[in-house]
């Protein structure tokens, strides 16, 4: 596929607004290669990257980054190609990504949780031309999920494995050619002579995918450098911060809230860990003596809880961040109790938005709102189903427009037709309480979805899957409170013929290449599902009726019941719940 053939990458401000953002120092003309070339060269021997035993010096990140376009460039890749980005939390990401950068290609963020259904409409979406994945991660071989990927994938052209250099020739039958990352070479001939235009679309991020597969969110390199620079000042990010990331680090929040990205402008020190377990995670802030670090609510109490046992010291700690789903007021008092530090909550998308509670907040606002926006010239609306302001006090659906947050999804005309007002306003989808300070309390969404510990799942695509399956009639998936993660899913099922066994059902949703968090944590069988009067059934009011069914149950079992547990054997009226 050539370039000539690819659909546009564009993300289009109006001409009044790109003036005063560039007026108001927001928009600064950077670019992410021209950031990390200063930053390799004011801060050369600053330690960039710890990762284990392996420690990475700013000028040792650049170098790799730049051996890395030199190497994507020698396999004909052209600037603007389309590249997908399958790794977890090792070194080579940020290698791979800047040089990705620094050769003008785009980046497309994939999670390590993804599957062949996610790459492959990732791969149509944003016609990528090559895949790059490490060998294998967490036990999981990516090269067999490689080749799935280039036979359902036409136009991709080139497969690189971090990792093992084995894997350096072609596979036998049709398909992309297959690279080593480690065998790329420097070759300053082949680089760009100049960096990108800086309000070129640097890569493309997904979304949280409420309404079916993620969708394509392009980043410019302005609108993006100016999130994590203005993050920066509101979360006391600098050269001594010593940034400690769990999360996977394709995500928004741990790449720019202020995450990686953040540190790196700052010239500090990003810890990666591979890991999420508090035994492992404590070592590591002892020894790195870890300041800063970002996490969603179930791990944020899994630590807090922990951390009253650890003979670690954790003294550090100056700050922890909690994002990616709501922290309740009583959550966050054991946050703050158990890893005794500075609790910051953040609220934000990848599309743009981020608000955050500030470092000299009451605890009252720290405990109860999740903060305010980042920029002076982020526009929030608050408005009812008519799309009117509702007063300051009163929920309402959130609508944003700003210096950092999109005005189109990349290659889907009807997400943007659902999603974008006709001026420019994003319609989140979030119900929020917005107090007189301009500070948000989330009350939920606007769409059925489940935010599983951070990981947005769409009801609407797991109903799909599973009414591929030869023994389900009908499925309605449903958000349930679960305390450890925030929500969990239930899929509500009516049988064709013989039910289905629930684990063989689960097994068979894994099969098909799902992310396994997508794979319903709890079945419950109905023999019907409620319609309208005309005969319809309203997909909404049903997942809300069941939903709400489901909780009357667990409320009235609740002394004594385990139906706070996926797959418990508790009665249901007309249901049989697995």
């Amino acid at each position: 596929m050539s370039t000539d053939a690819l659909i546009p990458l564009r993300q289009t401000w109006p001409a009044d607004c790109v003036a005063r953002y560039r007026a108001a120092g927001y928009w600064r003309g950077e670019t992410f290669p021209g950031f990390m070339r200063r930053r390799a060269a004011e801060s050369a021997d600053q330690t960039a990257i710890v990762a284990g035993d392996v420690r990475w010096t700013y000028a040792e990140l650049w170098q790799r980054a730049e051996t890395a376009a030199a190497g994507f460039l020698a396999l004909g890749l052209q600037p603007g190609d389309r590249v997908i980005v399958q790794l977890g939390n090792i070194p080579a990401f940020y290698s791979v990504v800047f040089g990705l950068f620094r050769a003008g290609l785009i980046p497309v963020y994939a999670l390590p949780a993804h599957r062949i259904v996610e790459l492959r409409h990732f791969a149509a979406k944003a016609q990528a031309a090559a895949f790059v994945a490490a060998a294998i991660h967490d036990g999981f071989d990516y090269r067999t999920l490689a080749r799935e990927l280039e036979q359902q994938a036409p136009g991709l052209r080139h497969v690189v494995i971090v990792g093992d250099a084995g894997e350096t020739t072609t596979p036998p039958g049709p398909g992309a050619s297959w690279h080593a990352f480690d065998t790329f070479r420097p070759d300053p001939s082949r680089l760009p002579a100049h960096d990108p235009d800086p309000q070129a679309v640097a890569f493309l991020q997904i979304s949280g995918g409420s309404t079916g597969l993620s969708k394509l969110i392009p980043r410019t390199h302005d609108d993006y450098l100016y999130s994590f620079r203005a993050s920066n000042a509101i979360c006391g990010i600098g050269a001594d911060t010593r940034y400690l990331i769990a999360l996977p680090v394709a995500h928004n929040f741990p790449m720019s809230s202020p995450g990686a990205m953040g540190v790196f402008y700052a010239g500090g020190t990003v810890v990666l860990s591979h890991t999420t377990s508090p035994d492992t995670v404590f070592t590591m802030i002892e020894r790195e003596r870890v300041t800063d670090l970002g996490l969603v609510p179930p791990l944020a109490l899994l630590w807090a809880q922990a951390a009253g046992k650890t003979t670690r010291d954790l003294s550090s700690l100056r700050v922890i961040q909690v994002g990616g789903a709501k922290l309740t007021p009583e959550a966050a008092r054991r946050v703050i109790a158990g890893l005794k530090c500075r609790l910051q909550q953040v609220f934000g998308m990848a599309e743009g938005l981020v608000n955050y509670t500030r470092l000299d907040d009451d605890l009252d606002i720290v405990l109860n709102t999740q903060g305010r926006p980042i920029s002076p010239d982020d526009e929030v609306l608050v408005v009812d189903d008519h799309g009117r302001p509702v007063p300051d006090g009163q929920p309402g659906y959130l609508l944003t427009r700003g210096p950092y947050t999109i005005r189109a999804y990349h290659n889907d005309d009807a997400a943007n037709a659902r999603s974008f007002t006709d001026d420019g306003f994003y319609r989140t989808g979030d119900v929020v309480v917005r107090s007189a300070g301009g500070y948000l309390t989330v009350q939920g969404r606007a769409h059925d979805h489940i935010n599983r510990a951070g990981e947005k799942i769409s009801a609407e695509e797991v109903e799909d899957h599973l009414l591929a399956h030869p023994q389900v009639f009908d499925a309605a998936v449903v958000s349930i409170p679960d305390t450890h993660l925030g929500e969990r899913s239930c899929a509500f099922i009516i049988a064709r013929g013989e039910r289905p066994r629930p684990p063989a059902l689960k097994a068979w949703m894994r099969e098909r290449g799902l992310a396994a968090f997508k794979v319903p944590d709890q079945i419950v069988f109905v023999d019907a599902f409620e319609t309208t009067a005309v005969g319809k059934t309203s997909r909404k009011e049903l997942r809300a009726r069941l939903r709400a069914g489901l909780l009357e149950q667990d409320n009235a079992n609740a002394p004594g019941a385990s139906s706070d547990t996926p797959d418990a054997n508790n009665n249901h009226p007309g249901a049989t719940r697995r």
